[in-house]
């Protein structure tokens, strides 16, 4: 699904992403962790083109993100809340999304449907802009977007931020139960190691724009193995950049 090749980002002086090679297959629940600055966000615009990477390539199916847009058909993202559009009301916005992917006004009623309890009864029916609502709502119906047109990639930069836990734990089964039933690429990224290493079977390290680790956490063997890391890193001990080959 996802090819990236002597990819390289910098950001004046400071080097934000410097990974050799690293490969997302088909169907791939990718956890992306890492502390604050470790190029998390960064990486995601450079997969999904809002940036321009200083060397190497990144590649979806097998081509050049940069050469062609058609990857945008098969992918659905949420960074931040600049991806919204706020002087629409969230029906409005749900409306004209599913326009850009040739969904009727009923499709995407129908689609909304199971986000029913994670919108909690806050979203629909407010009658106000998307501006006017608090970052938790926003959080929810910038997700809902993402997934609302069913993209073969999902691309969602620290999905629990903003949420209360009722909400996290929804969205957790939300996004198990996607990568399944449309054996959808998912890729997140968390500062909480605990909701990452519970819905992801594979999580990527990544500290200072390298990923120093790809770990297999389909039973649960990557939590020890962060915490342990991350405890380290505490005390002021530095890990080796190691590329991922």
């Amino acid at each position: 699904m996802i090819e990236i090749t002597d990819l390289q980002k910098n950001y004046g002086s400071k080097r934000a992403i410097d990974i050799d090679r690293y490969t997302i297959a088909d169907g791939d629940m990718l956890g992306l962790v890492g502390n604050n600055g470790a190029g998390k966000t960064t990486l995601f615009r450079l997969i999904l083109d809002l940036v321009k990477a200083d060397a190497g390539t990144v590649a979806i199916q097998g081509t050049d993100v940069t050469h062609t847009e058609d990857w945008k058909d098969i992918t659905g993202a949420y960074i931040d809340d600049g991806f919204l559009i706020d002087y629409l009301t969230p029906e409005e916005y749900f409306y004209f999304i599913g326009r850009m992917y040739g969904l009727k006004k009923e499709d995407v009623d129908e689609r909304l449907r199971p986000f029913e309890r994670f919108m909690n009864g806050e979203v629909l029916g407010q009658k106000k802009f998307i501006r006017n609502y608090s970052m938790g709502n926003k959080q929810k119906i910038g997700i809902i977007s993402a997934m609302l047109h069913h993209p073969r990639l999902l691309i969602l930069d620290e999905p629990f931020n903003f949420l209360d836990p009722s909400s996290q734990a929804i969205i957790k089964h939300l996004l198990k139960s996607y990568n399944e039933e449309y054996h959808a690429t998912v890729l997140i990224s968390s500062h909480n190691l605990n909701h990452t290493v519970d819905i992801c079977p594979r999580i990527a390290l990544l500290e200072h724009g390298v990923i120093l680790r790809d770990i297999d956490n389909r039973d649960g063997q990557a939590e020890k193995e962060l915490e342990d890391y991350f405890e380290l890193k505490a005390e002021g001990n530095e890990e080796p950049d190691n590329h991922v080959e």
